[in-house]
């Protein structure tokens, strides 16, 4: 641009060239600065760079840009950045390569003809080369961001594809992205380079602030190479690199955490692997993958639902069927309940269908089923005609059966109260019996009762097929709280440090909704007990956790810490089960009184159950103990 304002010293200056008043000479300005850009050396580059990438993040569909060579601007940018070592390192230079990347991932996310311009442009090599990590790993987590969204089209995936060693490189990235943060950046506090600690926090915070940021970031990364792997994942030819067992069996533990949970991440991916027949092979023939996905079936994760197709797609093919149906059957039995979850809808009817042909499909010369699957299958069968005949029985002999099984729950109650805790069981056991299919509110008091009695005689499975049987009958799905916080309980004493956090987080945020006294928070303080639950699974979730067992913990000025904060005695760490039941170690049976009437439509329950701050629940509060009562 020839014509300068008079406060600005800077011939061709960029924020100059945008306030020009003529539509086409602004045009032409802004075509010569992108083409004259990568070639100058002048300070000051990354102004004009920074304010593109603010520009690209808030308007990712505005084609001026695109139709004047941002693409071909910025790729030339990551090429002089990644030759270049002496420009790199002047100036502010060295945050340029990652503007440039992440202006590259935003105008591509949304529009494929933006997508198709990028390729053309000749994005694809220099990104190819920051995956690699041929500058930091901030680097890789734009590199891999920009190139997910090229892979997400069909008319430029094969362009991504053409690169052969990018799904080797996710692959590794995949699996080692936690680790190389750790090491490279939140480990050793005093050795962090400054552009990562600007860029991480712009600025704005402190060391703990930055933590927090890598955290997040590490997160993305491996939830962004993820992403990229998945978009190889829909075509066949590419699922005997992917499905190697020693990623395989990573991808249940590599979920977004608390700082990233809008990502699917590795169960995303599974599901994906698990469309295919040869995906669904690998995937049966590796060891404990089958475990994880059943646990994560039985949770309250926000991708409950896809490890519910998993499941489903292996039991529906012959050739899996038979290696994984014990193991998966009792997980889908519990499930059955199931009505909407998320877009599935009549889920549990859909769960029973499948259950059903597994058990007409057995026969002479085919893989039998275990007398243990059989039973359950056919319980599930007799429960579904039984609630089939009551609908055809008088109003009157229903309220019969519910009284006779409200007597019998009292019994329990009582037995339970005295110490009797296997006899409470078993008259919950026949209170289930009794009480009509139809009483879905008086069906799950009873299973959250049942499962109460299976944590105090120390059988947490038990405690979590019944607690589960009444969070999925319950109204709204998930949500009820006294049968959260059992099964929280019991994934801990199973070590499942996740689920149990996930149902922990949704108990508190159940307490604070809840009209019942006996949950409702105090003065807006979470219970002790639930509090402490909270704490302990996120040290044993916390996302460094297995890097920084393997390398140690943080190092800041010549001191160490131990792995997520300083040494903890691991007794301060005791279940809730063990540190906070009354009565000898029992809680006192009562009833639920959860009013349905309230969930009138989707949207209202959704606007309620927003889950809770993550920086309140770390932060903690000022609490007081409240009884776990069913």
């Amino acid at each position: 641009m020839d014509k300068v304002t008079q406060d600005c010293p800077y011939p061709g200056c960029f924020f100059c060239v945008m306030k020009e008043g003529n539509p086409s000479k602004r045009r032409a300005s802004i075509l010569k600065f992108f083409r004259d850009l990568p070639s100058q050396d002048d300070d000051g580059q990354v102004l004009p760079i920074s304010g593109l990438w603010n520009t690209a993040m808030a308007h990712p569909n505005d084609p001026e840009f695109i139709e004047l060579g941002i693409f071909e601007c910025m790729s030339a940018l990551i090429w002089k950045g990644l030759k270049n070592r002496r420009w790199l390192s002047h100036d502010q230079n060295i945050y340029i390569p990652y503007y440039a990347a992440h202006i590259i991932g935003s105008y591509t996310m949304n529009m494929e003809e933006f997508a198709e311009s990028a390729v053309h442009a000749g994005v694809i090599p220099p990104l190819v080369e920051l995956l690699r990590g041929r500058l930091t790993w901030v680097e890789q987590r734009v590199a891999v961001r920009a190139l997910g969204h090229l892979a997400t089209y069909t008319n430029t995936f094969p362009a991504v594809a053409s690169h052969g060693e990018i799904l080797e490189v996710a692959i590794q990235l995949a699996m080692s992205s936690l680790e190389i943060v750790y090491s490279h950046f939140y480990q050793y506090v005093d050795r962090r380079l400054s552009y990562h600690c600007d860029l991480l926090t712009r600025g704005m915070g402190g060391v703990e602030m930055e933590s927090r940021k890598a955290e997040e970031w590490a997160s993305q990364l491996q939830c962004w190479s993820l992403q990229l792997i998945n978009c190889f994942a829909f075509k066949p030819e590419f699922l005997p690199t992917i499905c190697k067992p020693e990623f395989l069996i990573k991808l249940p533990g590599m979920w977004g955490g608390l700082v990233n949970e809008n990502s699917p991440a590795g169960i995303g991916l599974l599901r994906t692997i698990c469309h295919h027949k040869i995906g669904r092979g690998s995937v049966a023939s590796c060891p404990g993958i089958i475990e994880a996905l059943i646990n994560i079936a039985c949770s309250s994760d926000d991708w409950q639902y896809m490890a519910i197709d998993c499941l489903l797609w292996l039991l529906q093919d012959p050739s899996t069927c038979h290696k994984v149906i014990d193991k998966a059957v009792p997980a889908l039995v519990d499930l059955a309940e199931i009505t909407t979850l998320g877009d599935h809808k009549k889920l549990g009817d859909t769960i029973i269908s499948v259950l059903q042909e597994c058990l007409q499909s057995q026969g002479p010369g085919r893989s039998s089923l275990s007398s243990r699957t059989k039973e359950l299958i056919e319980d599930l069968l007799s429960s579904r005609q039984r609630f089939k005949w009551e609908k055809n029985i008088p109003k009157e002999d229903l309220h019969i059966k519910q009284a006779a099984a409200l007597v019998v729950k009292l019994e329990g109650n009582s037995l339970f109260s005295s110490g009797n805790i296997s006899g409470a069981a078993s008259k919950y056991s026949e209170a289930l019996s009794l009480c009509p299919m139809r009483s879905k509110k008086e069906r799950v008091v009873l299973y959250s009762n049942r499962a109460q009695c299976y944590l105090l005689l120390q059988q947490p499975l038990a405690a979590i097929s019944d607690a589960t049987r009444a969070l999925c009958l319950h109204n709204p799905l998930n949500r009820h709280a006294k049968s959260l916080w059992r099964r929280a309980q019991a994934y801990d004493m199973l070590g499942l440090a996740k689920e149990s956090l996930l149902d922990a987080i949704l108990f508190i945020n159940e307490c604070s909704q809840s009209n019942d006294p006996d949950l409702s928070l105090r003065q807006n303080k979470v219970p002790d007990y639930a509090e402490r639950l909270v704490k302990k699974q996120m040290r044993a979730a916390w996302l460094f956790r297995e890097a920084a067992t393997k390398l140690g913990g943080v190092h800041r000025e010549g001191e160490t810490g131990d792995i997520y904060g300083q040494d903890t005695d691991d007794s301060e760490w005791e279940t809730a089960s063990e540190s906070d039941i009354g009565n000898d170690g029992r809680d006192e049976m009562g009833d639920d009184d959860d009013d349905d009437s309230e969930w009138k439509n989707e949207g209202e329950r959704k606007a309620k159950y927003e889950k809770p701050s993550m920086k309140d629940i770390k932060h903690g509060f000022n609490v007081q103990l409240t009884e776990d009562e069913p």
